[in-house]
């Protein structure tokens, strides 16, 4: 039994180079997805040479809302609900979920219109909606995920997911916090965002950590041609690693 992680976009919100960053998660016949930015169904066909698409992940766990970890949601939802007919699990940090639905995708999502008028919906109507809180474990078919809020913007967490024995941390949008690198030193792999901004980690932080550290972290979320030295490995866009 094997727990595997593809990079479908390792970019940053601005990148013209690449898909936004998103990972998939694979454990016993259980895809999980970790952030959904637009058009996920085409990175999902390219990112597993059509090996899986939405059919075939049970749910999406979101760091946070922006738009580029956040906008494949609408339409990612809109499929499961009227192609499939199923709820999307939308897992996330409380402070997330609270503000997905009046926040993040009412306006597109709350009326539809057909020809018998308006009909309303909620949040219920396309997600299952699965809070975790800090310091709480939550079992997800295969995988046991906790959060910790991590330092950005808007409310944001990273992630740790356990499946197969093995463990895999993800450090969301952060400035650098030592505390957050202590919290996710105990995983086997660890994908961390680096950028430019005092809301991002910069590479340098990241480079000076210890070396058994940075040989099991790979880096994610950075700019167009931002040069990289051999002190952290990138994240490639489409590659699948084993934890």
């Amino acid at each position: 039994m094997s727990f595997t992680v593809t990079a479908l976009g390792v970019g940053d919100a601005f990148s013209a180079m690449h898909y936004t960053s998103c990972l998939l998660l694979e454990a016993s016949g259980v895809a999980l997805l970790v952030d959904c930015p637009h058009p996920i169904r085409k990175m999902l066909r390219e990112g597993t040479e059509g090996r899986v698409d939405v059919q075939d992940v049970r749910g999406v766990a979101v760091t946070h809302l922006h738009a580029d970890h956040a906008s494949g949601l609408e339409g990612f939802a809109y499929y499961s609900h009227f192609a499939l007919g199923r709820r999307t699990p939308l897992l996330a940090g409380p402070e997330v979920l609270a503000q997905a639905w009046d926040g993040h995708l009412a306006a597109g999502m709350r009326v539809l219109r057909d020809a018998n008028g308006p009909h309303q919906h909620t949040f219920e109507s396309f997600f299952d909606p699965c809070p975790i809180a800090e310091g709480e474990v939550f079992a997800f078919g295969p995988f046991a995920i906790e959060v910790r809020p991590t330092l950005h913007h808007i409310p944001t967490y990273a992630f740790r997911v356990r499946a197969a024995g093995r463990l895999i941390g993800v450090s969301g949008d952060t400035a650098f916090d030592q505390d957050l690198i202590t919290w996710l030193a105990t995983c086997d792999m660890i994908i961390h965002e680096s950028n430019l901004g005092p809301a991002h980690t910069p590479y340098e932080s990241l480079a000076a950590l210890p070396r058994e550290l940075r040989a099991r972290m790979r880096v994610t979320h950075l700019p167009d041609g931002f040069e990289l030295d051999a002190a952290v490995q990138p994240l490639r866009q489409g590659e699948r690693l084993e934890v």
